[in-house]
Formats: structure tokens, C-alpha cells, sequence
């Protein structure tokens, strides 16, 4: 058996045995499959692990930048009161009206926006509507402008604030300073950005299982 195979039936063993079966979730990745959504959701062991974090946060608001077909945006939405709202950018159109539809069947007890458009900009409009700050943010878009985001999630964090990175291992490739990936430089510049950072003390995990060999960054603003 190769060894990505065996971290996938692993990452199965673990949602079999902690994860109860789900079909609206099922129906949420079939949905996407169907109108052909690029396969980046989070795996369910990882949306489960994004679920506790809102709990254990006590989060009520919830920045998400990469709506994709609103999978994770489930996952943390099922772990807000309904006084909770998560904030949710998407740039696709299409992605952003698969999400709504799927949101709108998982029926979810908290207030979730979808803004449609780039991250970045819709983080300066924001910023001029003086939104108010969250308690989680959740980055998980295009990786070269990770360092962007980092900065725009700093100014919408008050001390407290748990800002948490997706797919930040790459395959390993991070280490690589040579590599010629986007991708992985805008991962290496996140690195840098929290590295030099004052305000935010953080983290990095690295997880193998049905989404391959990654991992998460996540990090507590301090002040």
C-alpha cells in the first residue's frame, strides 16, 4: 500500500469512527462536484477540526476569505449561535452562487454574507464600511497573496483574534526558497510576514490525509 493511500484510509477510519455520517454535507461536495468546482475543500476531518476551533474560540464572527462551494463555511457556520455571522469572499461568481444554494439548504442558525469579488478588494471595501472586527479568520484563497491577506486579517483582529492559514506545507515544497510556484513563494512570504510579526504569536501543523501531504498555520493575535 503506497503511503498516501494508507493516510487516506486513515483520514476514513477517522471520520467513520468520529465523524457521524452526514448527508447534507455529502450533498454540499456532490453539488460542487456537479457544477464543477475545482476538489479544494477541506477534508471532513479537517472541517470537523474547524468546527471545535469556532467552539473552543467561543467565536460570533467569522471572516472567511475562499468561499469555493461553502463547504468549510458549513463547517463553522453549524458551530455559531444564531446571533453568530460569518463573512465569506469569493471571487467566482459561479462558486459564490453554488455556496449560497448550498448554504441555504444546510440551514444554518447564524447570519453568513457572501461577498462576491476579489478578496482584496472587497477587504478595502470593508475596510471603508468599518466592519467591525472577528474572533476567527479563516484564510483560504489564491496562496500568492497570502501575505495580503495576513495584513488585511490583522486590521479586521482585535487581541484575541485566531487567524488560521490552509495548505501552507505544499508537498514539502515550502522549504523550497528556489521554487519557481507562486504559490509556494506566497506561502514562504506568509511564513516571513508571521515570523516578523509582533502582534500575532502562531503556529505551524503539518497533516497528511485525503487532501495529500499540507498542513495549517494558526495564530493568536496578542495585541
Amino acid at each position: 500500500m503506497s503511503q498516501k493511500k494508507l493516510w487516506e484510509k486513515v483520514d476514513q477510519y477517522i471520520a467513520e469512527k468520529l465523524i457521524p455520517h452526514d448527508p447534507l454535507l455529502e450533498q454540499v461536495l456532490l453539488a460542487n462536484n456537479q457544477n464543477k468546482l475545482p476538489a479544494y475543500d477541506v477534508s471532513p476531518a479537517q472541517g470537523k477540526l474547524l468546527n471545535l476551533l469556532v467552539q473552543l474560540k467561543g467565536a460570533t464572527r467569522i471572516l472567511e476569505i475562499g468561499t469555493l462551494g461553502g463547504y468549510s463555511t458549513i463547517w463553522m457556520g453549524r458551530a455559531l449561535s444564531p446571533s453568530g455571522k460569518i463573512v465569506t469572499l469569493e471571487i467566482d461568481p459561479l462558486h459564490a452562487k453554488v455556496a449560497q444554494a448550498n448554504i441555504d439548504l444546510a440551514n444554518l442558525p447564524c447570519s453568513v454574507e457572501i461577498r462576491v469579488g476579489n478578496a482584496l478588494d472587497q477587504l478595502a471595501q470593508m475596510k471603508k464600511e468599518n466592519v467591525e472586527t472577528f474572533d476567527l479568520i479563516f484564510i483560504d484563497a489564491d496562496k500568492p497573496n497570502n501575505p495580503q491577506y495576513l495584513n488585511w486579517a490583522l486590521q479586521f483582529s482585535h487581541p484575541g483574534t485566531l487567524i488560521i492559514g490552509d495548505n501552507v506545507i505544499r508537498d514539502g515544497e515550502v522549504i523550497n526558497s528556489e521554487s519557481e510556484d507562486p504559490r509556494v513563494q506566497g506561502v514562504r512570504q506568509f511564513y516571513d510576514l508571521l515570523a516578523q510579526e509582533k502582534r500575532i504569536t502562531a503556529t505551524g501543523i503539518q497533516t497528511v490525509g485525503q487532501k495529500g501531504y499540507d498542513g495549517f498555520v494558526m495564530g493568536v493575535v496578542t495585541h
